[in-house]
């Protein structure tokens, strides 16, 4: 096992590589991993979850909502479980709240029983259509005007970067080599080197073609493809002769506010979605916050994740109609999020046996609920380009550190501070960070990139300060495990 992110890349030939780190890239790279294959992860960026995956609302879906009979339906369906066990072995916070699809005016209302009828033929069986007293007995805080909601007794939130993480490093414990910073310019195929050329572990030599990925950091060639790229899924599938789909980036800008505002809200509160996706909504988040967003805007720009005044402007004019209470709140930071949106309203995982290449392009926000059923259901497809699949065993277990405030936390935990003072040292005071929780991301399996990418692994700098306070203190500790990065 490794992670490089400088350098040439390794020789040889890998078995399967994995395009872009993301969820759904890092699931199918920990799926792999269970086989005696030479695997390889291969992402642009310097870290895993950096691109769409930590950018989102955070919502473990039911699929209440997907069109019935669709391949997204039924992975998100079959994601959902799979996650929530996951996540439950491994220590990745998830919140059961429910939600609540709140209807405003007598369309939306009239629109209920319809979604209601879409959710029993995704198997979901829990909904019911409550009335407006009853949505007002539950969320006292609503604005007026609620005239009832659909109930989504199943939806919960989780956190999305220790997912991604708790993936990528169980691939990696098992084998996968992650390479980093590692963006693919161009894809060749042709015949094999005479086998004397090449050594290749774990499988014979056959006479199948090789692809040969030529990167930022020199040619990789593998034997099997999987393309996982995210926004730039449409291109790489290009690169391989194919036009299935075009990524349109769907940008959402979100508003996060400070934990003063989590007691306002007790449930995922959910619009009637449009044909742009499911629309503005507010949430609590696993890390103690609220949540509203996000804005629904078709770019040309595949690198545009900054906000605008005009996204703002429209999202709090949204908020204060569901939840008026929430704009005096203090404002913890504002992010937006690019989404891979296509044409179609289904995901885009084509299968190309010939070319022993698979596409899986178009995975929108339920991406994060479907990654582990999307990763089997890849794999299996594999298998069609002639990928041998036996020797299979389990990938030993993960522990992530917890993030999440409902669950217990390091500063909190005199055991763990009684055996290693260091639990117990603040450094960030806005989101209770502790040197002990800094020191273990930086010595981990995968460890950060960027200051960004311990905050995603810590939450420092992540709070009402965002960094102003802590800054210095935490970039001189990040600095002083640079070396053995």
């Amino acid at each position: 096992m490794s992670v490089t992110t400088r350098g040439p890349l390794p020789g040889g030939e890998y078995d399967v590589t994995v395009i872009g780190a993301g969820v759904v890239g890092s699931a199918i790279a920990r799926e792999l991993a269970r086989f005696p294959l030479r695997t390889a992860l291969v992402e642009a960026r310097d870290d895993v979850g950096d691109g769409t995956s930590k950018a989102n609302t955070a919502i473990l879906h039911t699929g209440f909502d997907a069109v019935p009979g669709s391949l997204e339906s039924r992975l998100v369906r079959e994601g959902s479980g799979l996650l929530a066990a996951y996540a439950a072995e491994s220590g990745i916070p998830v919140e059961p709240l429910g939600a609540l699809l709140v209807a405003w005016d007598e369309d939306q209302l009239g629109a209920l029983p319809g979604l209601a009828a879409k959710a029993q033929r995704n198997g979901r069986h829990d909904t019911r259509i409550i009335t407006a007293e009853e949505v007002r007995a539950r969320e006292p805080e609503l604005g007026p005007g609620v005239l009832g909601a659909l109930e989504v007794p199943g939806e919960s939130v989780i956190c999305p970067w220790t997912t991604t993480l708790a993936y990528a490093t169980q691939a990696v414990r098992a084998g996968v080599d992650l390479h980093l910073n590692c963006r693919v310019t161009s894809i060749t195929s042709g015949p094999r080197p005479a086998p004397d050329d090449v050594h290749t572990p774990h499988t014979p030599h056959t006479r199948h073609a090789l692809h040969t990925l030529h990167t930022v950091r020199g040619p990789l060639r593998t034997r099997h493809l999987v393309n996982a790229a995210g926004l730039h899924a449409d291109r790489i599938d290009r690169l391989l002769g194919h036009a299935d789909f075009t990524v349109t980036p769907r940008r959402g800008q979100l508003i996060v506010f400070d934990e003063l505002a989590r007691g306002l809200v007790r449930h995922i509160l959910l619009p009637v979605p449009t044909a742009l996706g499911k629309g503005v909504l507010v949430t609590p988040t696993v890390h103690g916050k609220v949540m509203l967003g996000p804005t629904a805007e078709d770019l040309d720009d595949r690198t545009a994740t900054g906000s605008t005044a005009e996204g703002l402007a429209l999202l709090r004019e949204k908020g204060r109609r569901i939840l008026p209470a929430l704009l005096d709140e203090e404002v913890t930071a504002v992010y937006a999020g690019l989404r891979a949106a296509t044409a179609s309203e289904d995901y885009a995982i084509r299968a190309h046996p010939a070319q022993r290449y698979v596409t899986v392009g178009g995975i929108r926000s339920t991406g994060l609920t479907a990654s582990m059923a999307i990763a089997a259901h890849v794999v299996e497809l594999l298998t069609e380009g002639g990928l041998p699949l036996s020797g299979a065993r389990d990938p030993q277990p993960v522990r992530m550190p917890n993030l999440g405030e409902a669950f217990p936390r390091p500063y909190r935990d005199a055991g763990m501070i009684a055996a290693d003072p260091e639990y117990g040292r603040i450094v960030c005071h806005c989101e209770r960070v502790t040197r002990g929780e800094i020191r273990d991301a930086l010595a981990a399996t995968i460890p950060p990139g960027s200051l960004d990418g311990l905050r995603r692994r810590t939450r420092a700098r992540a709070g009402r300060c965002q960094g102003f306070h802590c800054g210095a203190a935490v970039r001189a500790l990040f600095e002083s495990e640079e070396p053995h990065r």
